[in-house]
């Protein structure tokens, strides 16, 4: 959320028992179908398959539609109005008129949800605080949860599983028990930190950072990638290493405005990452000297395609 204080406070307060161990652990059995859906079409498709087009790009928006509680029947509309909003690729009119289209369906379903309050996210928002946050934040929510979870995590299944693929020697990380497969993921989305547009913020008071003084006012950019593989962060930081212990990287932000669907990214990334390689053990790229493809109409670092073969 871009707000600052107070109102973020008030909004985080809001949405933040959303986002719980305990909801994301009810969310997992749900996941895990999707997953095995989409496995199921790329076993169908292949080999060799399309990882991108058959997983990556599947999964994170059907999870999110269930997350928010988008009817089944609507999911396809649904996401295909928020991919074209934010395809760069496209024209500026045609982007115009998908958002409009896409938020014209966010509000007949903030009507929806207020009338009859279903199980997902917005509808446990509406049940319990319906008197305290607005259709337009709700509207804001729901953009919000989209744009950082759609885009990032197909990025992350699609590049993470492309740098497994090129270090096989770290792919039995995935294969010990829950800590370590964690560790492992975590490890993927710092070396990867998908968010690669540097994120301009403004001081809103003099500070001084590592000797540089910012005077209120003055904007800085803030580039995650970079910071995440600063020397300064740990040993051999641009060395991808699943066995790596905890590291403290801000690929998911930092204080208090880190990002609230970090344990549901987690998540999904952890379910794929483990269920693609017990399914497919001996996944490898369908041509290791093709040219790799990156998608640069989007807001987050990915690949256009990513033929595999088993």
């Amino acid at each position: 959320m871009d707000y600052d204080p107070p109102e973020h406070t008030r909004l985080r307060a809001l949405l933040t028992p959303g986002f719980t161990q305990r909801r994301m652990r009810r969310m997992a059995p749900r996941i895990e179908e999707i997953v095995t859906e989409r496995l199921d079409a790329m076993e169908h498709a292949g080999p060799p398959a399309d990882l991108v087009e058959l997983v990556a790009d599947e999964v994170p928006g059907a999870v999110l539609c269930e997350l928010i509680g988008v009817p089944r029947d609507d999911r396809s509309m649904f996401l295909q109005l928020c991919h074209r909003h934010l395809d760069a690729a496209l024209s500026a009119r045609k982007r115009a008129s998908a958002g409009e289209a896409f938020s014209r369906y966010l509000v007949a379903m903030m009507a929806r949800e207020r009338k009859d309050p279903g199980e997902g996210f917005i509808g446990a928002i509406v049940a319990e605080h319906g008197d305290t946050i607005t259709d337009e934040e709700l509207r804001g929510v729901c953009v919000q949860l989209m744009l950082a979870g759609d885009d990032n995590v197909s990025g992350m299944i699609g590049l993470g599983v492309l740098a497994l693929l090129r270090h096989p020697e770290q792919i039995a990380a995935l294969r010990g028990d829950v800590q370590s497969v964690d560790r492992a993921v975590d490890e993927l989305i710092r070396y990867l930190t998908v968010p690669y547009a540097p994120t301009p913020r403004t001081a809103t008071e003099d500070v001084a950072i590592a000797g540089q003084v910012i005077k209120e006012g003055e904007t800085v950019l803030c580039s995650l990638p970079m910071a995440n593989r600063d020397p300064a962060l740990l040993p051999d930081v641009d060395r991808l290493d699943l066995t790596r212990g905890s590291v403290p990287h801000v690929a998911f932000g930092h204080g208090i405005h880190h990002c609230l669907g970090a344990a549901l990214t987690r998540l999904q990334l952890r379910i794929v990452y483990t269920a693609l390689w017990q399914r497919f053990p001996g996944l490898e790229l369908a041509d290791p000297d093709q040219e790799t493809m990156f998608r640069t109409s989007t807001p987050a670092y990915g690949l256009t395609t990513l033929m595999v073969t088993w």
